[in-house]
């Protein structure tokens, strides 16, 4: 008997598809779209914009009182203080998107007192929903999924984000690249994070890493990962990633062989006053002084709670089945 969908993650599901029907619909006629630039290899549509409007129009009706965290809007919308923050991205993949390449999609991710508790991520193009409720297992479409079970980096398929944006450390990224290729079966980079993280989900790729990522870009992966049997961190392995800007993921196995590569270039700001953990997300000024910070590749992190050691999160009961 198939478990009934968490109401907070029905109306995910709803506002995703509502903004992938929006994409689908420009990608018919990209010659004719309005396209602005956030600065240089940044680029941001006005299908961006109306598929945030609808994403967060759907989740404030259900939902007036949570926040909202969005990449084209920040903050201006929703309750400010709430402990619910609903964290998205209306298209990762803005620039696939523009020039018709096939590989993008919608990120909805619902955080309560800094923990992620539900996720979505919407491929439009090959309309497959990635879904997890926290403890309840992911899913693709009506299939659980299971990271690979692949122990060796050297025989492993490696997901990838290159720099882009004026800042960006390349010279860094070079290094990390040159060492990863050399030790791993095959690296990749498509150019959406949200579905790379999926891809590590689904056993697709047995690893994936990127630096200069956004809450946005990262929040729902996360927890489809964990609820998948895989682990993410920042380059040292620890769970204070989501600021960071340094993403590491993978099955349990490839994550502590690539977190042994990646430490050495690690960026991560350690700060000695504790802060409430909660504000990774949900605390106000965490995510503003993100934001303030114009969310550049080398932009210092706010301060966040002392780094704790990534969990790997307890597998879903075996044999369970999908919501629908």
């Amino acid at each position: 008997m198939s478990q009934a969908l968490h109401p907070m993650l029905n109306i995910a599901v709803k506002a995703a598809r509502l903004a992938g029907a929006i994409i689908n619909r420009a990608a018919l006629d990209l010659e004719n779209l309005k396209i602005g630039s956030k600065g240089p290899n940044d680029y941001v549509s006005e299908v961006d914009r109306a598929a945030e409007d609808i994403i967060i129009q759907t989740l404030l009706e259900a939902y007036p009182g949570h926040g909202i965290l969005a990449e084209e809007s920040g903050r201006a919308h929703g309750a400010r203080h709430s402990e619910y923050v609903w964290i998205i991205d209306p298209l990762d993949g803005t620039t696939n998107f523009v020039h018709g390449f096939p590989v993008y999609a919608v990120s909805i991710a619902l955080a309560h007192r800094g923990q992620v508790q539900q996720a979505v991520v919407y491929d439009p193009t090959r309309n497959d929903l990635y879904f997890a409720s926290k403890g309840r297992g992911a899913f693709c479409n009506d299939r659980r999924l299971r990271v690979s079970k692949r122990t060796r980096l050297s025989d492993s398929l490696i997901g990838t984000g290159f720099p882009f944006r004026k800042g960006d450390n390349f010279k860094r990224y070079l290094k990390m690249f040159e060492e990863i290729m050399q030790s791993c079966a095959g690296l990749r980079r498509p150019g959406a994070a949200a579905l790379d993280l999926c891809y590590v989900a689904a056993g697709y790729y047995d690893g994936f890493f990127e630096t200069g990522l956004s809450p946005w870009d990262v929040a729902a992966g996360s927890l489809i990962i964990t609820e998948a049997g895989g682990l993410i961190g920042n380059f040292t392995g620890e769970s204070d990633y989501l600021y960071q800007r340094e993403v590491v993921a993978g099955n349990p196995k490839v994550y502590g062989q690539l977190v042994q590569l990646l430490a050495p270039y690690t960026r991560v700001i350690k700060e000695e006053a504790p802060v409430a953990a909660a504000a990774d997300i949900a605390a106000p000024d965490a995510t503003q002084a993100f934001l303030e910070a114009g969310a550049s590749a080398e932009a210092p992190a706010p301060a966040t709670a002392p780094a704790r050691k990534s969990v790997r999160i307890r597998k879903p009961v075996e044999g369970g089945e999908a919501p629908f």
